[in-house]
């Protein structure tokens, strides 16, 4: 996949409004691959739910979504299947983690579906972010900081065109957001892999190809 466009894109909930200037509702906008994509808004403006579109979660919005021409309304469970997998890595808000298992177990969920990294690769991302020891803990026992690194780690564990990140660093500190930005980064440069980021105010330390307001 090479590109994400919107076209006169609304979120249903805000149909009528036309009294606020958005950079991504109601315009035509074009998420192209191997750049970079920063997207702030405030709380309520529709960054979730963005996400949760280009995601195939939700169909709820006017206008048009397409990747590469093709209008996603149109994309068969099939589709969906294969770019959730090898298209699409998505880090959501709520990062979606089961407490119950450890943070090895999380990330093996999706790495033994794709195969995509080897034990050593994902010993050294966790080394990265400074959890290493933190392997084998249950994740209902790690901080929300703790559990932001894990789930980046878990979404980086598939080939992707795009690296959708809804918030990825609203609980971390300068230190480990540079760090996440840096891994982050790498990972899409060797994938040629575009980042779209959201923030309502902590923003990833990456460099921004385009700057958005929601």
């Amino acid at each position: 996949m090479n590109e994400i466009t919107l076209h006169n894109t609304l979120p249903a909930i805000f149909a009528g409004r036309d009294d606020t200037p958005s950079d991504v509702w109601l315009t035509e906008l074009a998420f192209e691959r191997g750049h970079h994509y920063l997207i702030t808004a405030e709380s309520g403006t529709g960054k979730s739910s963005l996400c949760s579109y280009l995601f195939g979660y939700r169909i709820d919005y006017s206008g048009t979504i397409s990747f590469d021409g093709k209008d996603i309304r149109s994309l068969s469970i099939a589709d969906w299947c294969r770019i959730r997998s090898s298209e699409i890595a998505y880090l959501p808000q709520d990062m979606r983690l089961f407490n119950e298992l450890t943070t090895l177990e999380n990330i093996r969920l999706k790495n033994d579906m794709t195969g995509f990294k080897s034990d050593a690769q994902i010993d050294r991302m966790l080394e990265q972010l400074g959890i290493a020891d933190k392997r084998d803990t249950l994740v209902s026992r790690l901080s929300i900081g703790q559990q932001q690194r894990v789930a980046i780690v878990r979404t980086l564990c598939q080939p992707a065109s795009f690296i959708l990140l809804d918030e990825p660093v609203s609980h971390l500190d300068v230190a480990n957001n540079r760090i996440l930005a840096d891994l982050v980064t790498a990972e899409a440069k060797a994938q040629g892999a575009a980042i779209i980021a959201t923030s309502v105010g902590n923003n990833v330390a990456i460099t921004v190809d385009r700057h958005l307001a929601l």
